[in-house]
């Protein structure tokens, strides 16, 4: 699979109920990312067998204490395992600070360089575009300045179909069907049309992550038809004043903006500590969305959509 999502953590602003705050690992080709970092992350890639030292880069949504305080036991524990390529770390601003200053009176000197790179939650900004992929902040609404990330896969590159193959084909002529173009000669003449001797690209597919957010319309064209939602669902409808309150969801609410952005597949998360049996809320969410499904803990979701149990609790 060249595209998979692991939760590392579902719960809200305490651990509760073997719950851990939130913090998930997605993996897109040969990209590996860390979607926030809350307490007790490290220990969930050790539990889930996930190599830290594969993560190229950390994307933190906002600082809220359930979304960065692992952080640095991550950092100190890729350091003393040697790890000596750069991470690179998305965040607001202020993450920086923090991190300088707990390596300053700790007189700590990492063995890896850290490349930070600060966004303005308030605004849609592009913060990789490479080869394979895009990744962009989306503007949430919460307490603090917040923002989600929309990952997109760009085209795939097509696939030589070797039963079309001629024989006496030259090297460079295969090269050239493989980017995706026709083979003219010298005086424009077709020699091999692409369509002829290729098959269609695999699937390209996107995944949204959207943290602490109160119900967000502006956000709903972004994240239009992408296969993957993530979406908090910190309350219950009978709890709206409080989610309303705390600028956080119920679970409907993230029901309806999977079914008003026309996305394929919503997970929810993020789940208050007052719940400790979540089917209600999965309920909930299901009425107006049928396919949802429960970010929690040791959950992988590999796309195209084979949704396997991550390993036994131990």
């Amino acid at each position: 699979m060249s595209f998979k999502l692991t939760i590392l953590g579902s719960s809200g602003a305490l651990p509760a109920h073997g719950r851990f705050p939130t913090s998930q690992y997605l993996v897109i080709q040969n990209h590996h990312f860390l979607i926030d970092c809350g307490e007790g992350t490290q220990m969930q890639l050790l539990r889930y067998k996930i190599p830290i030292h594969k993560i190229d880069r950390i994307f933190i949504s906002h600082l809220h204490g359930d979304h960065y305080l692992g952080l640095m036991g991550l950092l100190f524990s890729m350091h003393l395992q040697r790890r000596t390529s750069e991470l690179h770390l998305h965040s607001p601003r202020g993450l920086d600070e923090i991190i300088l200053l707990q390596l300053k009176y700790s007189k700590s000197v990492l063995n890896f360089e850290i490349k930070f790179h600060t966004f303005d939650p308030q605004t849609s900004t592009l913060l990789l575009n490479d080869n394979t992929l895009t990744v962009e902040t989306i503007p949430l609404i919460h307490k603090l300045p917040c923002a989600g990330f929309l990952f997109k896969e760009k085209r795939k590159p097509v696939k030589l179909n070797k039963e079309k193959l001629k024989p006496g084909m030259l090297l460079e002529h295969i090269a050239q069907l493989k980017k995706g173009d026709d083979v003219v000669d010298e005086n424009g003449k077709m020699l091999y049309r692409n369509a002829d001797h290729t098959l269609p690209p695999l699937p390209s597919y996107s995944f949204a992550f959207c943290s602490d957010t109160a119900w967000n319309a502006r956000m709903i064209e972004q994240i239009r038809a992408v296969t993957l939602l993530y979406h908090e669902a910190t309350f219950m409808e009978d709890e709206k004043d409080k989610a309303h309150e705390t600028k956080h969801s119920t679970a409907r609410e993230a029901a309806t903006m999977a079914k008003q952005a026309g996305v394929e597949k919503l997970l929810i998360g993020h789940f208050s500590a007052r719940y400790q049996i979540l089917e209600p809320l999965l309920q909930e969410a299901k009425e107006v969305f049928s396919n949802t499904a429960l970010a929690i803990e040791g959950t992988t979701f590999e796309l195209p959509y084979d949704t396997s149990a991550g390993p036994e609790e131990k």
